[in-house]
């Protein structure tokens, strides 16, 4: 059980533990990760949870298939908070076959543990992250699959709010585009005080992101939409299609939705994440093989392809600059980084050319320098693709801190009621 003073965390798919890293920047005496998940399945190196038990002492480290974790362990640690990033599944259901009481999904997919540890957990609050296309997946019934997840804390008894954050936007150094979810536990006190605001007002002024992700006061090209779930899950997976927008709020399955315009922050570019020239290896510069690899890569092309089928086709993609400019934030970085390929960032000081070092990956993200050290390069890149931007999350943890003051304005209250 948790410490009455603490926001006791449960952080799954913990990758390198952003999420942790950024809880605790926010405030280290609140929040308290006391049981972090991390499993690479098909792969004898662990590397980023042994980077995460490198960098955090406190509470329980879990390398194992979260869908083989009891639901006890949940029940026993009745956490205050779930965190996690996930990936992008088919969360589509179906009845079972036992006379159709109940529903089935796909096995495999990630978001039924998260469904599970809520049920067995009751956390108060639920943070979680996506890509942002999460949205509008898959493409054959666009919104379905964000509409399943959306009635699955319904269920659960959560009001919902999303946001899709660009760091850039923000002041941060990487354009890096998520969607970010936050849930909330029906009659908890922040969701009673939200019940009396109206939706736009929550979405554009008061709600859980407007305060620490600022807006204007009017969507983008007036882009709102609104819809009521319908009660059976199932009918959800097999015929639902909305168009959900970069914002919004559900709750009793009322949904609101907006494409809100950030108030512009200047980003941080990436010469400040630069590291000097006399602490970058000889091995991050490019060298003339490499380099016209890159040129090509960068570069425009139109390429006659042949399909499985046999149907010939043009490729195409357009061209972009040779370097990153320094004077802007990074492009998104993926889990190739640092490998001959067309995402890859390319800067020049001087007269010559080369990738980002790992550490300077490691700022993109908002970590200390050398988080990741102890894993090959590769992995470096690799887990700095995977992980989130820390400081928004340090935004966001801060913004848990005001909601969850309202619990003691709240406390003396029901004491009263409690003696009464």
């Amino acid at each position: 059980m948790s410490d009455s003073k603490k926001i006791s965390v449960i952080e799954l798919f913990a990758g390198v533990g952003g999420f942790r890293l950024g809880l605790e920047q926010a405030n280290a005496d609140l929040f308290e990760v006391i049981w972090g998940n991390q499993w690479e399945p098909s792969r004898k190196a662990q590397d980023a949870f042994d980077c995460y038990t490198r960098n955090f002492e406190n509470g329980i480290h879990s390398n194992e298939d979260i869908a083989t974790v009891p639901d006890e362990v949940f029940q026993d640690i009745a956490p205050d908070m779930v965190v996690g990033g996930f990936p992008c599944q088919d969360y589509s259901v179906a009845r079972t076959l036992s006379g159709g009481k109940g529903i089935q999904g796909k096995k495999g997919v990630l978001f039924w543990e998260i469904k599970r540890i809520l049920e067995n957990g009751s956390p108060k609050y639920v943070l979680l992250e996506n890509v942002d296309r999460l949205l509008k997946s898959p493409s054959t019934q666009r919104g379905r699959d964000f509409a399943v997840m959306l009635a699955t804390f319904r269920d659960l008894g959560y009001t919902v709010e999303w946001r899709v954050l660009n760091a850039a936007e923000y002041g941060l150094a990487q354009r890096r585009r998520r969607v970010f979810i936050f849930a909330y536990k029906n009659g908890i006190p922040f969701e009673t005080e939200q019940r009396d605001i109206d939706g736009n007002t929550i979405l554009f002024e008061k709600g859980f992101f407007a305060k620490p992700f600022p807006v204007e006061e009017t969507p983008y090209k007036e882009r709102v939409n609104h819809t009521k779930l319908p009660l059976d899950i199932v009918d959800i997976s097999d015929e639902f299609s909305f168009a959900f927008h970069t914002a919004g709020i559900m709750r009793d399955g009322e949904i609101l939705t907006a494409q809100p315009v950030p108030i512009p922050h200047s980003p941080t570019p990436l010469s400040e994440i630069i590291l000097p020239e006399e602490a970058v290896d000889e091995k991050f510069y490019l060298s003339p093989e490499a380099e016209a690899k890159f040129k090509y890569l960068r570069g425009p092309k139109k390429i006659e392809r042949v399909s499985a089928d046999g149907h010939k086709y043009n490729f195409s993609e357009g061209g972009m600059s040779l370097v990153d400019e320094l004077d802007k934030p990074g492009r998104t970085m993926l889990t190739s980084e640092g490998s001959i390929n067309r995402s890859t960032h390319i800067v020049q000081l001087g007269d010559r050319k080369r990738m980002l070092t790992p550490i300077e990956c490691e700022r993109l993200n908002g970590f200390p320098d050398n988080w990741t050290a102890g894993m090959s390069d590769r992995m470096r890149y690799f887990c700095m693709g995977n992980a989130l931007v820390v400081t928004l999350i340090e935004r966001m943890g801060k913004r848990i801190e005001e909601i969850e003051s309202l619990e003691s304005e709240y406390s003396p209250a029901i004491q009263m009621n409690l003696t009464f």
